[in-house]
Parts: C-alpha cells; structure tokens; sequence
C-alpha cells in the first residue's frame, strides 16, 4: 500500500498532540516522563514526543521531528527513544498515521499477567476493537523491541506490550489515542466485574452480528478478512498460536469452554479426591492434619494443581460456612 500524504496544518498537529499529551497524562496513563506520540507528516517525515518532557507539559515546539529510520531532523529537544517502535509501525502498515503508547494502568495490568483480553462481554469493545495482541518482551529502546509488534500490528491496531504497556495505532492522532482510552476503559471494567465475582458472555453468534457491522462502519476487522465471522469468536483468539512462540494463555478470565476444556484435562484422579477430602477435614477440623500427599497421589500439571487449589478452597469455604 502507497503512503498518502495529505493535507493538514503542522502548527495546529503540533497543539493536537500537547493535547493529547495532557489527556494521557491527567488520566494517569502515563506517570512523570513516560509514554510517547507520534504523527506521519509525510513520506520521511514523522512528528513525535521528546524524551524525558512529561506528556502533560508539553508545548508545541517541545516536538521533534525524524526520518523513517529515527535520525532527527528537527527540534530543540532530543526525540524519544521509543520512536523506533512507531517507525516499524508506520512501515509495516503504510495506512497508520499515528501512534500512542503509554502505560495505561487497568491495560497495562492484563500486559503484565499476560492476560489475553477476553470477548464476547461488551458490544462496544467487540466493534471499536476486536481482537488484541500481546507482544512478548524485549528491552525498551531497541529496534529489537520495536520488532516484536511486527506478526501482530498486521491483523490489529491494538497490542499489550508484555511487561510494559500499551501501542495503538490510527489513521489520525486521536484515534490512535482513543483506542488507549478504550483498552483502558474496558480493562477497568473486566477487573471491576471479576470483583463481582463471575463475567457473563453472550454468544458467538451475537458476537458475529457485531463484527460484521464493522465494515459500515469503515471499521476493519481481519477476523471477517480471513473467514472466521461464524467460527468460535468467543472462547479462541485470533493470535493464540501462529503469530510467535510466545502465546500467553488465560487464567484470570476462561470463557466457559476454556473451562470445561481445562476441567476435562485436569479432571483429578480418585487419589486426587482423597487428598482434596483429606486436606478439607484437617483444615475445618475434620480429621488429623495432613502432612504430606498420600503415596498414591499423582504428579500434577501446573494446570492440574491450580485446578486442586481451587477445589480445595471452594470445599474449606463451604465446609466453614455450614460450620457456622
């Protein structure tokens, strides 16, 4: 795809990204120095964020400006030093304007568990978004870093960086920086709710009818590009295995085939239940208390053991509430 330059004002780009910049900051998504922006001027030209100014104090002449290989062209200030990632952005997808990350704190959580981000709960997340990546670490900085994003900025503008934060990326500068504001949103909303104790999920064919809205909307989603509109859009993800050796599995949110798929594999031996009935009698008062597995007891997957621990607290809990 050819790069289209466009007409705009630079000055006024300029005051667009300091307001930007402001957003991020009085949301919290980025403390003291952090984050960065950036805007594609035209075909070797790109506008961005200095390093080491706070986002929200910024001025318009405060920017820099970069060719498409990082070396600066203009400013009074030293570029970021994460411009190579919006470099690699920009070349692998010639449609993307501009570029935000930040460390979005709700977003950034799920990037540091390597939670995948669940679907199929909220419309506005399924339309607005759709599918997220999550990119493995690397050091910050390097052009190493910037590759990571490479398999998956192809078939989304929205991606967790492991350990790190978050990259969006858009056809202008706020919507690069709205969809920082969605991930974030949602991400809150998805904590808030498992506080509450469980997370409902509509179906796949509510959530087919949804993506397929998308396009008159001039909204793109790879998922109807590929054919996969009437597939298991709520329980897999797009970019579970194929894109890299890294592929973080859930935990915190399973959709209820992901569970029965777990409880299937991890279903526990009749050893099992009697260590989970031994280890419920010595802890309610039951029975001696235990001091090592019995004898018979299975090696267990780490699947497999988290699915014991939880076994266990469910039967303690209901064991002390009927106790009471």
């Amino acid at each position: 795809m050819a790069y289209n330059a466009g007409n705009f004002n630079e000055w006024k780009l300029r005051e667009e990204m300091c307001e930007i910049g402001r957003r991020i900051y009085n949301k919290g998504f980025a403390a003291a120095n952090d984050g960065n922006i950036s805007f594609r001027l035209d075909e070797n030209r790109v506008l961005c964020t200095p390093t080491r100014v706070s986002k929200g104090y910024m001025k318009p002449d405060d920017l820099c400006i970069v060719d498409m290989e990082g070396k600066q062209i203009s400013g009074k200030r030293k570029r970021s030093s994460e411009i190579l990632m919006h470099l690699t952005i920009m070349k692998t997808r010639p449609d993307v304007r501009s570029v935000v990350h930040c460390h979005p704190p709700h977003a950034t959580a799920f990037a540091v568990a390597h939670e995948p981000i669940p679907k199929c709960t909220m419309p506005e997340f399924e339309v607005f978004l759709g599918e997220v990546a999550i990119a493995p670490y690397e050091t910050p900085g390097t052009q190493t870093f910037a590759d990571t994003i490479i398999p998956y900025i192809k078939d989304t503008d929205t991606i967790l960086l492991a350990n790190h934060g978050t990259v969006t990326a858009g056809s202008d500068l706020m919507d690069a920086y709205f969809k920082t504001e969605i991930i974030d949103a949602y991400c809150r909303i998805l904590i808030l709710t498992k506080q509450l104790g469980r997370v409902e999920y509509y179906s796949d064919a509510k959530a087919a009818e949804l993506i397929k809205i998308k396009p008159n909307l001039g909204i793109r989603d790879v998922r109807l590009e590929k054919g996969l509109e009437n597939c298991d859009l709520c329980a897999n993800s797009l970019f579970q295995k194929g894109y890299n050796e890294f592929s973080p599995e859930p935990h915190a949110f399973l959709h209820p085939r992901q569970q029965a798929e777990l409880a299937a594999h991890a279903a526990p031996s009749a050893s099992t239940d009697a260590l989970v009935d031994a280890v419920v009698k010595s802890i309610t008062g039951g029975g001696a208390p235990v001091t090592a597995a019995p004898a018979a007891a299975p090696a267990l997957s780490s699947e497999q053991f988290n699915t014991l621990v939880s076994t266990v607290t469910d039967q303690v809990m209901a064991a002390l509430k009927a106790a009471r």
